[in-house]
């Protein structure tokens, strides 16, 4: 409960009872009441009167009348840096897949081998003389063929040379162009046609690469073979594990491995 003010207590009729005020004023004597109240009013003129702009304000005021507006939060300058690089980030939902580069392996055949009349023969220094991107088609196994699907523009890929003398992983390749249909499959004069495949329907998917660097040095199918026993780096690689899968996913930590044996045998050249 608020105090009241001095002017504001009750006289009680018997002049030597003693008044209810603060602990700070003295009793007054009877015979000098009227210079008493002179001396009250005089205070209570001062402390009500307005004081000048210069001064400052009291603030003793009810709290509960006028309440006091909440201060706005002054924020560090590493919290506004914080904030401004969370409001700058893409939503991650959006981009989680463009965002982390993946890595595949695409097999290929270097030698001559006829399809339908056709030669299928293509190794990595045909795939590094096309000046166009070169699109990945015949691929004609349903897991192969999402993985396909799976890939995205920027993604690397190492090139392997299959069905040969030496096969092994010669070099890398880039997706420059994601998944679109695969007309080869619906042209009968074509080495992988499929009667099954329609235009309105299509069953099989391509890719588009385009070259990026060449082994000085290959890894043979039987270094790698050695690398995916148990315990060693390349143990879980999806290639060893499924053999005749033409175009199998490999994880970062595996084309980190990989990169680093490129290295130690003379690196690669583009």
């Amino acid at each position: 409960m608020a105090k009241r003010k001095a002017s504001q207590l009750e006289v009680a009729p018997d002049a030597t009872t003693s008044l209810r005020r603060s602990t700070r004023h003295k009793s007054i004597a009877p015979d000098s009441a009227a210079e008493a109240d002179k001396a009250n009013l005089a205070e209570s003129n001062t402390r009500q009167a307005p004081r000048s702009g210069k001064q400052k304000v009291s603030k003793k005021v009810d709290a509960k009348a006028f309440p006091e507006p909440p201060k706005p939060k002054v924020k560090t300058k590493a919290q506004n840096a914080a904030q401004i690089s969370a409001a700058s980030k893409p939503d991650i939902h959006e981009t989680a897949g463009s965002l982390e580069k993946s890595y595949w392996l695409m097999k290929a055949e270097p030698d001559s081998r006829f399809e339908n009349g056709v030669d299928v023969k293509f190794s990595i220094d045909d795939l590094a003389s096309r000046t166009e991107p070169e699109p990945w088609d015949g691929i004609r196994n349903y897991v192969a063929r999402n993985n396909l699907r799976a890939m995205k523009k920027g993604d690397v890929a190492f090139f392997y040379h299959s069905n040969c003398k030496e096969p092994g992983i010669v070099g890398t390749m880039e997706i420059v162009q994601e998944h679109s249909p695969d007309l080869s499959a619906h042209d009968p004069k074509a080495p992988y046609y499929d009667a099954s495949s329609k235009p309105d329907n299509p069953k099989w998917s391509v890719v588009h690469v385009k070259f990026r660097t060449k082994f000085n040095q290959q890894i043979g199918l039987k270094e790698l073979r050695e690398m995916g026993q148990p315990g060693r780096p390349l143990e879980n690689m999806q290639m060893l594990k499924q053999s005749r899968l033409s175009v199998s996913r490999v994880s970062p930590a595996e084309f980190e491995y990989l990169m680093g044996v490129v290295n130690q045998r003379g690196g690669e050249t583009n």
